[in-house]
């Protein structure tokens, strides 16, 4: 009897496609299965998500090569996730079908938790009354989603972790989502004496075979709680009883590439699908997320206003840079002198790496950029080179202007490197390290780092992100933010609120378990609203401001945004192509429906060499707007020149 699969392959047709089962594999196991299938010239990995007697194809139909897998890695409930997916976020189930499974072909020696005696720590007996009220109304409510705004340190995770014993008491499964990879570490050594061996830990440091192996666990039924950051939302739990989200608010949720997904959209829409909760949890809530809040009740707001470790909230203060010489002010280096004779710790956040910034010519103006992509290039002096962060081009420094050919030129702006420089030459005898993504490439640098740090060992760290994401360091007491306005002005309607979430959360690193935090806030803007309100502790009124500037620009969350970009390499193509698509907007654009807000060049015209023109669609109805681009892009088949890629609810649009 002849047998036929219907396979999703990664690639951005819409269609499933049918494939011969070769005799000798008939008795396999097919549907939720993996296999090689030949697809033009090449040989691919194949996703089967149907078997079936019959077909009527015209085509002579090619047939499967062999199976990776001996048993089901994804059920049905998988493939309805996947069909979600592709639906939501206009991508091929394809696509969406190798986002969600790990593309291990086969299991390796990692298993689950080890207990670290240094960072483990066991359940806190006694909890607040803010804990304890919180955690009531998660367990009692009819209500399916919930928000933690607690100020930092308010012990937001112990209460997460409750939830999850009681949902677990239930028989069901938890996903307990982190922003960044070495949130898992300390996530992973805080639950490892509280769930033993059933835990599963998901993320991308992992190998293809690590994370199919993890991930088999889960599918047997032999973990009740995966960890892990934005793709864990994926986990295949069959009877989910709660998903996590620590740090809602951070950006690393969204994903860069297609299908740009959101692990909050697919969070909030398994719960509502599988009957599970949400929690999510952050000091400094999205805009999206405090909307839901307090605007609509989607989501149910519950309140940790204190500290739970006895901490007081730091003391903010601002300096001006203007007339500083330095770019550590006269007024942070005497903080940080005598948090150093206190034998206390420092943390100094910069969200820049590199040494100096750009390269540019005092005679003529001209100002070196990487040839590849639209950005200029920053030095960075201990490898000696011009670094592009877009797409890694380097080159050799340069001495004379490459357009007059002026000796007077020089590097304009600082990063970490710099800042490293001036504070050794401040602190020679401070033990200091520097973390970073260029310090980061090599293996368990960030946690050697971090444990370091923790273990008292390391008295000042500097940093960009990494430092500012839900850490917990108990002996820092002073913070620096060498420069507020990184990213203050770019031209995106979030930069405002990503600069004051940044502020708040890089200033709650200090003084959790004393009193005496200190954090010093440097700007050449002292009178930025997002400043000023993450001086004033005041973040009601930044939100309510915010909220009322983007219901007056017509901006989320408002209205709905959807970014189509095209890119390639002949830019003539993809500007003509991006005028075709504009066209095809505006004959189905309706009176009083979305329509195109912007059409033309991205705002960083190129990348890897890729030049890049968008359209961004908006509207006030959501399901409106996603017919619209649905609808246009149904109609639409770029040439092979030219990629598409749509990002629904864009986070940037650079």
């Amino acid at each position: 009897m002849a047998l036929y699969a219907d396979v999703l392959v990664d690639v951005p047709l819409k269609q499933s496609f049918t494939y011969l089962v070769p005799e000798e594999l008939q008795e396999a196991s097919l549907f939720g299965c993996r296999a090689v299938v030949p697809f033009g010239s090449r040989e691919v990995t194949g996703y089967i998500v149907g078997v079936r007697d019959t077909d009527d194809s015209p085509f002579e139909l090619k047939e499967l090569k062999r199976m990776i897998d001996s048993e089901p890695v994804f059920t049905e409930k998988t493939v309805e996730l996947v069909r979600w997916i592709s639906r939501f976020y206009l991508c091929s189930e394809g696509e969406a079908i190798s986002l969600v499974i790990p593309g291990g072909r086969r299991d390796s020696a990692y298993g689950g938790l080890e207990q670290d005696e240094a960072f483990s720590a066991g359940r806190i007996e006694r909890l607040s009354a803010e804990q304890e009220a919180a955690l009531s109304s998660i367990l009692n409510s009819d209500e399916r989603m919930f928000y933690l705004h607690g100020v930092t340190g308010s012990g937001k995770s112990e209460v997460y972790l409750r939830t999850a014993e009681a949902v677990i008491a239930e028989g069901k499964g938890v996903i307990y989502l982190v922003p960044e990879i070495t949130l898992t570490h300390q996530l992973a050594a805080l639950v490892a004496g509280r769930f033993a061996n059933r835990v599963a830990i998901l993320h991308s440091a992992l190998t293809p075979s690590q994370r199919l192996k993890q991930w088999r666990r889960i599918l047997k039924g032999e973990v009740d709680l995966v960890i892990g950051a934005r793709s864990a939302v994926f986990a295949p739990v069959e009877n989910l009883g709660l998903i996590i989200i620590d740090e809602e608010h951070e950006n690393s949720y969204k994903s860069g590439s297609t299908p740009r997904y959101h692990a909050r959209q697919v969070a909030q829409h398994r719960v509502r699908k599988e009957g599970a909760r949400l929690i999510m949890g952050s000091a400094t809530p999205s805009l999206e997320a405090y909307h839901l809040m307090h605007k609509t009740e989607a989501i149910t707001p519950l309140f940790l206003t204190k500290r739970v470790a006895g901490g007081a909230m730091p003391k903010i203060e601002v300096v001006n840079l203007l007339g500083e010489k330095r770019t550590i002010s006269a007024h942070l280096a005497r903080l940080m002198k005598e948090t150093l004779a206190a034998k206390k710790q420092v943390i100094l956040f910069l969200n820049r790496r590199g040494f100096s910034y750009f390269f540019h010519c005092r005679s003529c103006g001209f100002e070196l950029r990487c040839p590849h992509c639209d950005v200029s290039l920053t030095y960075h002096k201990h490898k000696g080179r011009l670094v592009c962060h877009y797409c890694g081009y380097a080159r050799n420094p340069i001495t004379s202007c490459p357009s007059c050919h002026s000796l007077d030129v020089g590097y304009s702006g600082y990063g970490t490197e710099m800042v490293e420089e001036e504070v050794k030459s401040l602190f020679p005898f401070a033990r200091l390290e520097r973390l970073d993504t260029d310090t980061a490439q090599k293996k368990g640098h960030i946690q050697a780092v971090l444990e370091r740090f923790r273990n008292g060992e390391t008295d000042i760290l500097l940093g960009t992100q990494m430092v500012a994401k839900g850490l917990n360091f108990p002996h820092v007491e002073l913070v620096g933010i060498v420069l507020a306005d990184s990213g203050m002005h770019i031209p995106d309607f979030r930069a405002q609120e990503r600069t004051f979430s940044l502020l708040v959360q890089v200033s709650g690193r200090a003084g959790r378990y004393t009193d005496k935090g200190r954090v010093v806030i440097q700007t050449f803007h002292p009178d930025n609203p997002a400043i000023v309100h993450a001086l004033s502790g005041d973040l009601a009124s930044f939100y309510e401001g915010e909220l009322i500037a983007r219901k007056e620009t017509n901006f989320p969350p408002y209205t709905r945004l959807i970014n189509i970009t095209l890119r390639g390499r002949n830019r003539e193509k993809v500007a003509t192509e991006a005028e075709k698509l504009a066209r095809l907007f505006g004959q189905a654009t309706r009176a009083g429906g979305p329509g195109l807000l912007v059409a033309g060049e991205c705002p960083v015209e190129k990348i890897a060499s890729n030049w890049r023109y968008h359209l961004l669609v908006s509207g006030k109805s959501a399901a409106q707007t996603h017919h619209l681009v649905s609808t246009v892009l149904g109609s639409y088949t770029p040439p092979g020149t030219v990629y598409v890629e749509v990002d629904i609810d864009p986070l940037t649009l650079m």
